[in-house]
């Protein structure tokens, strides 16, 4: 009965289709319903009541499978009665705080090792295909209880997020452009099959457990407070499959300054086509721990070969990508005599960095150079060098905003890379605007205050 009843609604959905209703279509999307019903749709205004009524008329288990998408098993996109598309999601208001009994002593800014210490509590929100979203929970921080099956476990479906809170020179609590952590985080949860949510309710909730924790953000304009968004596949089997259930959780560590000392220490990078970092059609643009982990014994090799960082490399022309795990920019006289700021582009193998964005639109601001996202090759940075063209190259990230390159190791030779020579100028420049925005020195629409 339930698959007579699934054809009878993939048979409904095809008529809609042939009647030009385009307020009406199947999704395969990551979500809940297998109908979405568009924002302007005149099927909309013409039925506004559709999809109740169709869900109200089934009983619970087929109901659950009306959930399902007609073609692949896959859930697609909730759809609320308001009619617009946000999947259907946990709250803020509805969040639950258990408060700590026993608080923990908060460490020195200068002796901390980057995420070693944790913070008093924690954020965690249950998903299943069967209830959808549970209510969110700030709660003592506590070691996470899985099933062995996890799917996160055995198939990596998982993913993460990276930002920071800033406590500022007037004691205000200031993050760094996170509705980009939130939008990236979105869309690694589509390419991972994990349920999405609404986004601005994940950072509302996630400014309440900073507010509980904000003794935790240190006194100090050269460390922070790292937060760290997790979502995890908790299916309790082994099947190679979507997952019917997901953990989101998030916690905080207070973390020093990427540079030790506050010296600018430039890294030297080892480039070896050997590995690679990412390809087309992979998951090289989203956050997820696969990522990372299957760079290590690369990372290995390097400091092996006397480097601190790899260059990644990509394709037959060795392609300029990212450097460890930072974006990459270099600074020079381009091919056609122009001073010019390159970043290869978002083409699928990149990862869309929060703090690449804002050096393109900073460097942009200034308008005193030609800001370019283009591909890079090995050949690009050897002919540069030996014409004197190159001014500096510097990698870009959360931890550490911008690091500069002193060397490149590749094919048994070292390039010298002059970025120190040169200030760096650049690099010191973006670092001190982007701090001054962080610390609160400078007022820029590019942070939220917590209140």
């Amino acid at each position: 009965m339930l698959q007579r009843l699934r054809s009878s609604l993939c048979r409904g959905l095809a008529l809609g289709s042939a009647f030009g209703l385009p307020g009406l279509s199947r999704n395969s999307s990551p979500g809940l319903v297998g109908f979405t019903v568009r924002h302007v749709s005149p099927l909309r205004h013409a039925f506004p009541h559709a999809r109740s009524f169709v869900m109200a008329c089934l009983p619970r288990a087929t109901a659950a499978l009306a959930r399902q998408d007609c073609s692949n098993g896959c859930p697609a996109p909730f759809v609320e009665e308001r009619g617009s598309e946000v999947a259907e999601t946990f709250r803020a208001k509805d969040l639950i705080i258990t408060p700590a009994t026993v608080l923990k002593e908060k460490p020195d800014p200068d002796s901390l090792v980057f995420g070693t210490v944790f913070t008093d509590h924690m954020l965690t929100v249950e998903w299943s295909s069967a209830s959808g979203w549970e209510k969110p929970h700030i709660k003592p921080f506590e070691n996470l209880s899985l099933h062995p099956a996890a799917s996160a476990l055995h198939y990596g479906v998982e993913l993460f997020e990276g930002l920071k809170a800033f406590r500022g020179v007037d004691n205000k609590i200031r993050l760094f452009r996170p509705d980009l952590n939130m939008k990236r985080m979105y869309r690694s949860a589509v390419r991972t099959t994990l349920p999405v949510f609404d986004e601005e309710e994940l950072l509302e909730c996630i400014l309440q457990l900073i507010q509980i924790d904000r003794e935790w953000v240190p006194y100090s304009t050269s460390a922070s407070l790292y937060i760290r968004p997790t979502f995890i596949g908790t299916e309790p089997s082994l099947g190679v499959k979507k997952p019917s259930k997901a953990q989101l959780f998030v916690i905080l560590s207070p973390v020093g300054s990427y540079f030790s000392g506050g010296t600018f220490n430039p890294v030297s990078l080892w480039a070896n086509p050997k590995y690679v970092r990412a390809w087309k059609g992979g998951t090289g643009d989203c956050k997820m721990g696969g990522n990372y982990g299957a760079s290590l014994l690369a990372q290995c090799e390097a400091a092996e070969n006397g480097c601190q960082q790899v260059l990644w490399l990509y394709g037959k022309d060795d392609q300029i990508t990212e450097v460890g795990t930072m974006n990459l920019f270099l600074y020079w006289i381009n091919e056609d005599g122009e001073e010019e700021l390159a970043t290869p582009p978002l083409d699928g193998i990149i990862l869309p960095g929060v703090t690449r964005q804002s050096i393109i639109q900073l460097a942009q601001q200034w308008g005193e150079f030609k800001v370019c996202e283009r591909y890079l090759t090995m050949d690009d940075l050897t002919t540069a060098l030996e014409g004197n063209r190159v001014k500096e190259m510097f990698g870009s990230g959360t931890a550490g905003i911008v690091c500069p390159v002193s060397g490149v190791l590749y094919k048994g030779q070292m390039l010298h890379i002059p970025t120190m020579e040169n200030g760096p100028k650049l690099a010191s420049r973006i670092l001190e605007k982007l701090t001054d925005i962080q610390y609160g020195r400078e007022e820029s629409d590019w942070t939220i205050v917590l209140p």
